[in-house]
């Protein structure tokens, strides 16, 4: 609940129960003071002495609650036009704690100028693109590279050169869903060719079936590339008998990076009970939030799909880097989000557990049961999006 000072040191104070900043390795109870859209101070466990009700124009408090840095979804669909998966992010993304989104393809390059005006530049959500190798984005019913005129290599070279830092990557997933008839060796080797082009990593989904097998696609990707749906249980999953393939840990070792993606079809609990067994942790954690989602219950969102990830094994302190920091790296906005340190955005989630265990669900309805996360308050570049009950 708000309440006003009348002697005013921040605009906003922000405190709880337990403050994490996993980009500084802090937890304890505290507080953040915000000024403008900027992070004045962070005070955690008392420490530099100041007092743990600091004097601010408004107060949230939140006993009970977790505070982080705004949460980063590494893989959804924030769009409103153009795009089949496309969800309105300030509607069904910001309000549930992710402050910033990459899309996965949700535009190519014919309608990327769209995209930037109609979406990036008019939501409270900061969005980042990872680009279409499809001129034609997510536009079409079916086949979105069905054609292989869409997979035009200098329209998307010329379209990440136009967006700068906007544009993260490429998107293309290999999957016949997404391809037809077209070779999916031709469609990966045109898409590093736009990335060799303008000096960007791709956002790759997998074939899952035997013409183009797992070990290939690995061998083909570069350090810093990303396999996204990297829990599914189909056909080319990471793991077999309990065990991650070899062919993963090396391509690990060369750089390639593994999210989660969870989705409709890529979230497996045995996969990742065993994967989590074997050492093997996911670099980032996203949702594949998209329009079949909506209005689902449990709500398909960050918050939940972290706690899916703690029923399967991990560790909190290793949960919470890979929501916050460590995507903002990758996107290459570390220091400003992700992060509670003084001078980043004033982005903030505060998340509540549900007080007992609850039946989580993977994509294929089996369960597991533990607490689940949910935001109860969302601040964004220092405006309160949500603010819950304190």
């Amino acid at each position: 609940m708000a309440t006003q000072g009348s002697a005013t040191m921040f605009d906003l104070v922000v405190q709880a129960g337990r403050v994490i900043d996993p980009s500084r390795s802090l937890d304890g109870q505290g507080w953040v003071g915000i000024r403008g859209d900027r992070i004045e101070t962070t005070i955690i466990d008392g420490d530099d002495g100041r007092p743990w009700n600091p004097s601010a124009s408004a107060t949230l408090d939140f006993p009970d609650g977790v505070l982080l840095p705004g949460l980063v979804d590494m893989h959804a669909h924030p769009a409103i036009e153009n795009s089949k998966y496309g969800i309105e992010p300030d509607t069904h993304i910001l309000v549930r704690g992710a402050t910033t989104v990459l899309s996965q393809g949700d535009a190519g390059a014919r309608h990327w100028p769209h995209y930037r005006t109609n979406l990036i530049n008019r939501s409270k959500t900061r969005v980042r693109l990872a680009i279409n190798l499809s001129t034609s984005g997510e536009s079409k019913a079916k086949h979105s590279l069905g054609d292989l005129a869409d997979a035009d290599v200098a329209a998307c070279s010329d379209a990440i050169r136009d967006g700068g830092d906007l544009i993260w990557g490429i998107a293309v997933n290999t999957a016949e869903p997404v391809l037809g008839n077209s070779d999916p060796r031709e469609i990966l080797q045109r898409a590093i060719q736009v990335g060799e082009n303008t000096s960007r990593p791709l956002l790759v989904g997998t074939r899952h079936a035997p013409d183009f097998p797992l070990d290939e696609l690995l061998g083909q990707l570069r350090s810093g590339d990303v396999i996204t749906y990297c829990f599914h249980g189909m056909s080319d999953r990471i793991e077999q008998d309990g065990h991650v393939l070899d062919c993963v840990w090396q391509a690990r070792e060369r750089g390639v990076l593994f999210d989660i993606g969870h989705g409709m079809g890529s979230f497996d609990f045995d996969v990742a009970e065993a994967v989590i067994r074997d050492g093997f942790l996911p670099d980032t954690i996203s949702t594949d939030q998209y329009r079949r989602h909506v209005g689902s219950r449990p709500q398909h969102d960050l918050p939940l799909t972290v706690s899916k990830l703690l029923a399967a094994g991990m560790e909190d302190n290793d949960v919470w880097p890979r929501v916050t920091n460590r995507p903002a790296e990758l996107l290459g906005l570390g220091g400003e989000i992700g992060t509670l340190q003084p001078g980043a955005c004033a982005d903030l989630v505060v998340l509540t557990q549900t007080p007992v265990a609850i039946p989580l669900q993977d994509v294929n309805g089996n369960e597991r049961t533990g607490p689940a996360w949910t935001a109860t308050a969302v601040v964004r570049g220092g405006e309160v999006i949500v603010s819950g009950s304190a």
